[in-house]
């Protein structure tokens, strides 16, 4: 019904909120409210929670702190332990244990797969026995809070499909990430900051690895409200949240309220949605102003808190700093912080490699969950560490006595949870003798983000969004809650 002009002017428009959206998205309109509530003139498929109560059944976990391990840890070298492959070293791979599976690019025109065992010792650690590599310490000493899932796997091979499958539940760009979708359907328990924060650093690994694009935590066809805010080391953690030169405080204000009563008298006009988003983040940027300064002031953390995260703690934009900010946003009630940490793709050199990636992450991690039990935050926040697939246990390039690479491995991997009602000290999942296929309770990316909504009170078949006259979902038509991780 509308001229082909105003079409085109409001385009434009819904251009600009994604912008907006995408430094500053986030409900930011304080207790939960529901998705019907926030999309004027639609009638969302998801019912929407009541405000102050969880919308299918009673969660074990609030929130959820994600800290994505970009580029594919190695299980061999880290949780899966095959002491029997030291007998094997520089055999060729059986085939009847690779049954003709797809290889990549890089390793399918070698004319031998010779197994290379892992070169780091093994041991058991805590109550529950867990093996864990000698590489991860600090992880080990709180193996009895964490929930080993050695059978996961997936279906893409390639990093980026591999990686944007893992945030939302499609190979292909443009699907909501699972922080959107849970911003959805909670909404927010802190209205000065934004319910899903998303936070990146470079492993000292390998400097090269793969580019992390901004959409990996974008709404996609969801309103732009329910965007990952990107915060940033440095001065100025939020793009463009300060205010220009010679505006103070009261003149942001009395510019806000005129821009609103503009902004609305448009929404009256077209009754576009994303300009109702774009008043409630014009909102939210203007609390941020005062509430993020607060967030990312280390200085009044007592130093043994920090010393506990590890060196690199009052190094702004590392992974041990990220940590820390995270437990901080956890406290103020963020409903979703995500972690990526680059630096894992080991297909040459892996020996070096992954001990400087495991120091960046493994003392972090590690009081990031032993303070979140003090805390007492652990028991309703969610911990989910790992990556977007395995590697090969056959070396890609020339094995030596010293070194070997890995190339990329979908058909079976490890990553662990913590907190938010897992089944703490607990190893789910195994694989065959050479890490290649799953053997036992395999665990799917949609089986996994099914249990993950699960835990947080959401059923992940009723966490739906209309779009293009189909109901969308993360898990797509697909996913079972995998009973077993849970406590």
């Amino acid at each position: 019904m509308l001229a082909r002009r105003a079409l085109l002017r409001n385009g434009a428009l819904g251009l600009g909120s994604i912008a907006l959206g995408s430094l500053l998205a986030q409900d930011g309109l304080g207790a939960p409210v529901s998705p019907r509530t926030a999309e004027a003139g639609k009638m969302p498929a998801f019912p929407g929670p009541v405000p102050g109560s969880p919308p299918h059944s009673a969660p074990r976990a609030k929130r959820v702190i994600y800290l994505f391990q970009s580029g594919a840890p190695s299980q061999l070298d880290l949780f899966d332990h095959k002491p029997g492959l030291a007998d094997r070293r520089a055999e060729d791979l059986p085939a009847s244990i690779r049954m003709g599976q797809r290889l990549t690019g890089m390793t399918s025109r070698q004319e031998t797969f010779p197994v290379a065992p892992s070169r780091f010792r093994f041991a058991q650690h805590g109550r529950s026995g867990a093996w864990v590599s000698e590489l991860l310490p600090h992880t080990a000493g709180v193996a009895d809070e964490l929930c080993f899932v050695r059978s996961m796997h997936t279906e893409a091979i390639n990093h980026d499909p591999a990686v944007t499958f893992f945030q939302t539940g499609a190979q292909l760009a443009g699907r909501p990430s699972i922080g959107s979708w849970l911003s959805y359907g909670l909404g927010t328990e802190n209205q000065d900051l934004p319910a899903f924060v998303v936070m990146v650093s470079q492993g000292s690994g390998n400097p090269n690895d793969q580019p992390l694009y901004d959409r990996l935590w974008g709404s996609g066809f969801l309103p732009t409200r329910y965007q990952g805010v990107r915060l940033r080391a440095g001065a100025e953690p939020v793009l463009y949240l300060s205010d220009p030169e010679g505006m103070d405080r009261e003149g942001r204000r009395r510019f806000l309220d005129d821009l609103r009563r503009l902004n609305e008298l448009k929404l009256g006009e077209v009754g576009d949605p994303e300009i109702g988003t774009r008043i409630s983040q014009y909102e939210l940027a203007y609390r941020m102003q005062a509430s993020v300064p607060e967030l990312t002031d280390l200085s009044r953390e007592p130093d043994h808190v920090v010393d506990r995260y590890g060196p690199d703690a009052r190094k702004p934009g590392t992974f041990a700093a990220n940590c820390l900010l995270a437990r901080r946003m956890a406290e103020r009630g963020v409903r979703f912080v995500q972690l990526f940490h680059r630096g894992w793709d080991q297909h040459a050199n892996l020996p070096k490699q992954i001990e400087g990636q495991c120091r960046d992450v493994d003392q972090p991690a590690a009081a990031l969950i032993a303070d979140l039990k003090q805390r007492g935050l652990l028991d309703d926040t969610l911990v989910v560490w790992g990556g977007e697939f395995g590697r090969t246990v056959y070396c890609q390039g020339a094995l030596t006595a010293e070194n070997y690479g890995r190339d990329h491995h979908p058909r079976c991997f490890t990553v662990w949870l913590a907190g938010g009602g897992v089944r703490a000290g607990h190893t789910h999942g195994e694989t065959d003798d050479y890490s290649y296929n799953v053997v036992r309770d395999p665990v799917h990316v949609h089986d996994l983000h099914a249990t993950l909504l699960h835990l947080l009170g959401l059923e992940h078949t009723r966490l739906t969004y209309r779009y293009q006259g189909r109901d969308f979902r993360l898990t797509d038509v697909h996913g079972t809650v995998v009973s077993g991780l849970k406590g």
